[in-house]
């Protein structure tokens, strides 16, 4: 194949054109159904919850927004900086920013699980294997529930969302309606399914809503597996690429990777809250970036939840970091180190202990004696 074709080493990704159903009526595809789905999509029933059922999550939880915020004060970076702390200098007014602030990463969170919701729609179309075929099925069933769930939250904590930022926008577009299963997939499900399991783990230590934190483990439930899809298309797909071929993977998730750390809820998006605050704009953006230089986000990565982090782990597992990136992310990261970590996720110990909590409700005369994330 093409270097600038599908990059299709295993028949489980062969794909065909989005409106080529004639090919899925194929009668010799329907007695080819690989088993390399089936632990991920049998576990599907271990780790259902509805989010429109209050015996799962209740999102009528009460919350101050006016005088209680969501997450520490420490963790705002506006907040960090001298002409912020001297405008906003009471702990009201100090909690009510940091709320509105989370708006906009709550927001984006919601529209990259509509995003994901979308793709994974977009992969029933194309993949030939019928248990590749359900696996994308299921996951866009997860990820429906998901779009509702964060919907539902940011109803009960703010009202509406905000409108997703150009950048995020751009790069969903991008992956959604690429031809290109290996975008897709590298693009989603590593990407920015790795993103979302960093983002989710970091707000389920720190945030101080009950409710919030029980959004995130829920989520993580699936989560966890939707990961392991691409770490399959991964091992059994980069061991098999030429060079070119690597070259234009490897490009591509750095690519992703530059969007994602440089542009993802940037200080620059939020210049209608600070204007809201009576706070100047390009004063703040001028504080912020004398405070937010390369050693502080160096410094910040250290962290095991820190979702560039993740991301790094993720690209870095799965070999498509090379000699050719390794220094662009090791400006950010000990390469080493995090090579050491092994396969481990994080958020995979808070996903499992979300899976037995769910496993209560869906299964309270037959708990199953063992919860595993492992796919084949």
């Amino acid at each position: 194949m093409a270097a600038d074709g599908n990059i299709t080493k295993d028949i489980l990704y062969d794909a065909v054109a989005p409106d080529d159903f004639e090919s899925m009526l194929d009668l010799d595809r329907y007695n080819n159904r690989s088993s390399a789905f089936d632990k991920i999509i049998s576990a599907t029933h271990d780790h259902f919850w509805d989010p429109l059922d209050p015996k799962y999550i209740d999102f009528s939880a009460p919350w101050d927004m006016q005088s209680q915020p969501l997450i520490s004060e420490d963790l705002n970076v506006a907040l960090h900086t001298d002409y912020v702390k001297e405008r906003l200098n009471t702990p009201e007014l100090r909690a009510q920013f940091v709320n509105k602030s989370l708006l906009y990463s709550f927001s984006s969170i919601l529209h990259g699980e509509q995003g994901a919701l979308n793709l994974s729609a977009s992969l029933c179309h194309v993949l030939l294997d019928q248990g590749a075929q359900e696996y994308a099925a299921n996951q866009t069933r997860e990820e429906a529930r998901h779009v509702t769930a964060f919907a539902k939250y940011i109803k009960a904590r703010w009202g509406r969302p905000i409108q997703c930022s150009k950048v995020l926008q751009d790069l969903l577009v991008d992956i959604i309606g690429s031809p290109e299963v290996y975008k897709k997939i590298i693009g989603m499900q590593m990407l920015v399914e790795g993103l979302a399991m960093g983002a989710f783990a970091t707000f389920y230590q720190k945030l101080n809503d009950p409710l919030g934190r029980q959004l995130m483990q829920l989520v993580m439930t699936d989560e966890a597996f939707h990961h392991k899809f691409g770490k399959i298309w991964a091992d059994r797909t980069i061991p098999k690429l030429s060079e070119a071929e690597h070259n234009i993977v490897e490009d591509w998730a750095a690519h992703c990777f530059q969007i994602l750390l440089f542009n993802l809820v940037s200080p620059s998006e939020q210049t209608a809250l600070y204007e809201e605050f009576g706070l100047d704009p390009a004063k703040v953006l001028e504080e912020i970036q004398t405070i937010a230089t390369d050693d502080v986000r160096r410094e910040d990565m250290k962290e095991s939840t820190n979702i560039f982090r993740v991301l790094i782990k993720t690209l870095l597992n799965a070999g498509i970091i090379t000699d050719r990136t390794r220094a662009f992310y090791g400006m950010y990261v000990d390469m080493e180190e995090l090579k050491a970590e092994g396969d481990r996720m994080v958020g995979d110990d808070i996903a499992e202990e979300g899976i037995k909590y769910l496993q209560k409700i869906n299964f309270k005369d037959r708990i199953a004696a063992n919860v595993t994330l492992a796919a084949e």
